[in-house]
């Protein structure tokens, strides 16, 4: 984000991984199932896991914050919390081979359109 302007506007991590060998459909579930709800009840938008056609490994999810400094403080409580030092870094780690996450700028309001979320919803953290 370079200008001031975009300091208050919402944020969507595009985060690609790539699994070890064989474990995309675990790793995805996983995901799924045990960090995805953590990280939602923390007000953080999460969608996908989406797995690529392109090969066996690789797989994309989204997770969107109202803004990057409500992103700051809720992915602290997500990495710092119990869930995440106790019991899923453990897990999801070891399937996990490389991953990227670019941030990109909500420029087509979808924070407002979510899926899954009501339309007036003010996150946690802002």
């Amino acid at each position: 984000m370079d200008s001031e302007a975009n300091s208050n506007s919402p944020v969507i991590e595009v985060r690609t991984y790539r699994a070890r060998e064989g474990q995309r459909e675990r790793l995805m579930n996983l995901i799924r199932d045990l960090a995805f709800p953590v990280q939602r009840k923390l007000g953080i938008r999460v969608l996908g896991p989406f797995p690529s056609q392109d090969d066996p490994v690789t797989f994309v999810w989204l997770r969107a914050f109202q803004s990057p400094t409500s992103r700051d403080a809720l992915r602290r409580a997500f990495y710092e919390g119990p869930e995440w030092s106790q019991q899923l870094e453990g897990q999801l780690m070891p399937l996990l081979d490389s991953y990227a996450s670019v941030l990109v700028e909500d420029r087509d309001g979808l924070w407002q359109r979510w899926p899954g979320q009501p339309f007036d919803v003010t996150a946690v953290g802002t």
